[in-house]
């Protein structure tokens, strides 16, 4: 037991103190944007009803009991009112939740499913046509913006040939485009560490001995390699999942997809502070929440990281 608090404990801490420096930031932030009272008023509102906004937000209190009062209220799961839909934000961001959890989901699966593979082939096939073709694609999803891939996405597979639709949420066509625009770049970097990885496994002795011993190539791979060069391979997988949750930002817009990155973007548009703080913290939260899992998974690969 004494082992396993101490393997828990720093990783536990610092997701802890993750959390705490990510609800001082948007703090800060927010406070640094400037006061969004004006935002809030017509330009020719009286100085009582400034006053009176102010006080409502708590916006004439001093700052350090305008940030203890804010962080109290965010353990507590409360942002405030939503201004544009007059709700708890808290409860506006997680309606939006579930279209963004669909799409990343989709996207990392997707990515996973055709990226190891990928990967795997290359570094078999070093420096074959297979190898310079895959990671010559890799290059370009790495490189290209997500925008670009989208808008590019819509006018081949949708206006010209007309597959899937242009945008919004509804069945399985509606997800298409979208999770292979998000899904491109997360594709393109496991593709490429994939091979890294099972290529510094491939020059180890202990694979050329299962050769020597006569084990197929794809036992080779599958039983000695695959499992040794899993680490990196999960550190990216996760790192990308992370991302593609917390930077479905541009997909969403693009195609109009109802999830927090879009609802993020409208609400910095209408001034909705509050919606934008939720917002940034419930994403700064789940990628905080993913790598503290992928550090417990790390014991599970590796036997030597495991408490004892």
């Amino acid at each position: 037991m004494r082992g396993v608090l101490g393997f828990l404990a720093p990783k536990l801490l610092r997701a802890l103190i993750a959390v705490w420096l990510v609800t001082t930031v948007v703090f800060v932030v927010m406070r640094l944007s400037g006061d969004p009272v004006p935002l809030l008023l017509p330009p020719d509102a009286p100085t009582s009803e400034i006053m009176r906004v102010r006080h409502d937000l708590g916006l004439d209190r001093p700052l350090p009991v305008q940030y203890a009062t804010f962080v109290g209220n965010a353990l507590r799961g409360d942002f405030g009112r939503s201004i544009h839909f007059r709700e708890p934000a808290w409860s506006v961001v997680v309606g939006y939740l579930p279209a963004t959890l669909e799409l990343g989901l989709t996207a990392f699966g997707l990515a996973l499913v055709v990226a190891v593979p990928i990967g795997m082939l290359s570094a078999i096939h070093r420096n074959s046509p297979v190898d310079h073709a895959a990671m010559g694609v890799a290059l370009v999803g790495q490189s290209a913006p997500t925008f670009f891939l989208g808008i590019l996405f819509i006018l081949t597979l949708s206006l010209k040939l007309g597959w899937f639709p242009t945008s919004g949420r509804g069945d399985w066509t509606n997800l298409v485009l979208p999770a292979l625009t998000l899904g491109a770049f997360s594709m393109a970097s496991i593709a490429r560490l994939t091979r890294s990885a099972v290529l510094d496994v491939l020059r180890q002795d202990y694979v050329r001995t299962a050769r020597a011993k006569g084990l197929s190539e794809l036992a080779v791979v599958v039983k000695h390699t695959l499992k040794n060069a899993a680490l990196p391979i999960v550190t990216i997988t996760g790192l990308q999942f992370g991302t593609l949750l917390g930077g479905a930002v541009v997909t969403e817009t693009v195609f109009a997809w109802p999830g927090i990155g879009r609802l993020a973007i409208q609400s910095i548009y209408n001034r909705d502070y509050p919606i934008v703080q939720c917002t940034v913290f419930l994403s700064a939260l789940l990628f905080i929440v993913l790598n503290f899992a992928i550090d417990l998974f790390y014991g599970v690969l590796d036997p030597r990281v495991r408490p004892r």
